[in-house]
């Protein structure tokens, strides 16, 4: 028997669930679709998404770590896509966040690519839509 999946979230550990957060926000435009605190176990999950997605990013809140996590080199990057990429792009950059250069994705093509780094070092690939 063929069963479907749907993927419903990625879990990311987070240093600063504040600046996290907010970066989330303010650079992707998710929302906080909700938010369980743990005291018992010491962690906090807060589930982030797009208004118009049913994919989360599940930020993971460790109670008093100290050193920052190491991504390692198997994890490489989220992706989403923007209607406008050159103005997404120079958003980014006005809001002091951490961007690569503008890509083309070839000659041929229309549209490019950027990646956007978050304050915990995880990537997302910025594309044209």
């Amino acid at each position: 028997m063929s069963q479907d999946y749907n993927f419903v979230h990625a879990c990311i550990r987070v240093m600063d669930l504040e600046e996290s957060i907010e970066f989330y926000q303010k650079a992707l435009n998710l929302e906080v679709a909700r938010k369980r605190d743990f005291p018992e176990y010491e962690f906090t999950l807060v589930y982030m998404k797009s208004p118009e997605g049913d994919f989360e990013i599940e930020l993971t809140y460790n109670y008093d770590r100290e050193e920052p996590y190491t991504i390692g080199n198997g994890f490489s990057h989220f992706a989403a896509t923007v209607d406008n990429l050159e103005e997404s792009y120079q958003r980014h950059k006005e809001l002091g966040y951490e961007v690569s250069e503008l890509k083309s994705l070839d000659e041929e093509a229309s549209g490019g690519y950027y990646f956007l780094t978050d304050p915990d070092g995880y990537r997302t690939e910025i594309i044209q839509k």
